[in-house]
């Protein structure tokens, strides 16, 4: 096959591309090299240099229309990694991560729909963020789905979750693909709008459109330097520069954290997949880890320990918990995840202690989204 990857000198999209040339699959690469993922020197990044040799490597982005024309020749399946990653950023940079995540999205699709691309399939990056809270367990009314949780309630303390129908507490289920998505965050709405463009789309061409609802993605290779994604890098990143680790909320919160191999391999099933298919699935670990345990089980690998607070802060966006239902990706792709959190933490952590400690920048992050008075 020969595949477009955008975004794909990234975290994912860099070990996908390595897989599908190793696969024997011809693999272009398109990629502005943001340096807040890159660095300030883009073309030094070891994510960047992994790509050496691999691929058709195009510099550029998925905002212009000629960039896209080089990158979709002769193309015949394309993966749509490209976006602007981040809850807590999305809420301040509300026109950048719209012209990135919607517009370059728009702009793929338009290119595709009205020069006769010979394109048969799309698989895009879409993000658990599109549920909001997700599927919850109420005692007397089943299967819930609540909206954001109050300020106010959280400002007390209180950072449960409530039945939308009689303010009962409610318990975190697995969340699956029927459930009603409103994102809370405007990362959360552009992917929601990224998928449902790339569905719609596909469809009225008769392309496969295949999107992926990532859960939290980690694994070596991410970036260490980031302070907008990723606990797994935020709080390694601090611990090795000595820094105290603030836990938001009360540490209890939970994620979904997803190897990077694994979603690897869920990628490259869909690619590879051979019958027409237009669906959106869960890819995940299946398995809800919180927040204070991973920051625990980091000090532990990394063999130091530093102050670690619980502080009661949040910010507004978060979810309360997440763990994805993978029934429907097992029943059609046949994918199943084979990393656990404990082996992926041990991966991980191996990976970090031979990169070189980056500059602490979360203290920064955290004032910016003060100043934006969305962190409490």
């Amino acid at each position: 096959m020969n595949i477009l990857i955008t975004g794909g000198a990234g975290f994912i999209g860099s070990r996908l591309a390595n897989h599908l040339v190793a696969s024997g699959h011809r693999v272009i690469v398109l990629d502005n090299l943001s340096p807040q993922i890159h660095g300030a020197e883009p073309e030094s990044s070891p994510l960047f240099r992994s790509l050496e040799r691999q691929v058709e490597f195009i510099r550029g982005s998925v905002t212009q229309r000629a960039d896209l024309m080089r990158a979709l020749a002769g193309v015949d399946t394309v993966v749509h990694l490209a976006a602007e990653t981040g809850t807590g950023q999305s809420m301040y940079a509300i026109q950048h991560y719209s012209d990135v995540n919607i517009g370059g999205t728009a702009l793929l699709l338009d290119v595709i729909a009205n020069e006769r691309l010979p394109i048969r399939k799309i698989v895009a990056a879409s993000s658990r963020a599109v549920y909001g809270e997700g599927r919850y367990s109420c005692p007397k009314h089943g299967n819930v789905y609540p909206a954001s949780r109050a300020a106010e309630r959280m400002e007390k303390g209180d950072f449960s979750v409530y039945c939308p129908h009689c303010g009962t507490a409610a318990e975190m289920i697995p969340t699956d693909e029927e459930t009603p998505v409103h994102p809370v965050s405007v990362y959360g709405i552009t992917k929601l709008t990224q998928e449902q463009m790339v569905l719609t789309v596909g469809k009225s061409l008769g392309i496969s459109a295949i999107t992926f609802r990532y859960q939290n993605v980690y694994g070596p290779g991410q970036s260490l330097s980031n302070p907008y994604t990723g606990i797994l890098s935020i709080f390694s990143t601090r611990i090795r520069n000595g820094s105290g680790i603030n836990i938001f909320e009360d540490g209890k919160e939970s994620r979904d954290f997803v190897f990077i191999d694994d979603v690897v391999q869920a990628t490259a099933k869909a690619v590879e997949y051979e019958q027409p298919l237009a669906d959106v699935f869960n890819v995940g670990s299946g398995v809800a880890t919180d927040v204070l345990t991973i920051a625990n089980t980091l000090q532990a690998l990394l063999g130091s320990a530093v102050p670690t607070q619980v502080t009661g802060q949040f910010r507004l966006g978060d979810i309360r918990h997440n763990v994805a239902d993978l029934a429907k990706v097992r029943q059609v792709l046949g994918f199943e995840p084979s990393v656990s959190i404990e082996e992926g933490l041990r991966q991980f952590v191996a990976w970090v202690k031979g990169e070189q400690i980056q500059t602490d920048r979360y203290e920064e992050s955290l004032k910016e989204l003060k100043a934006k008075g969305l962190f409490k």
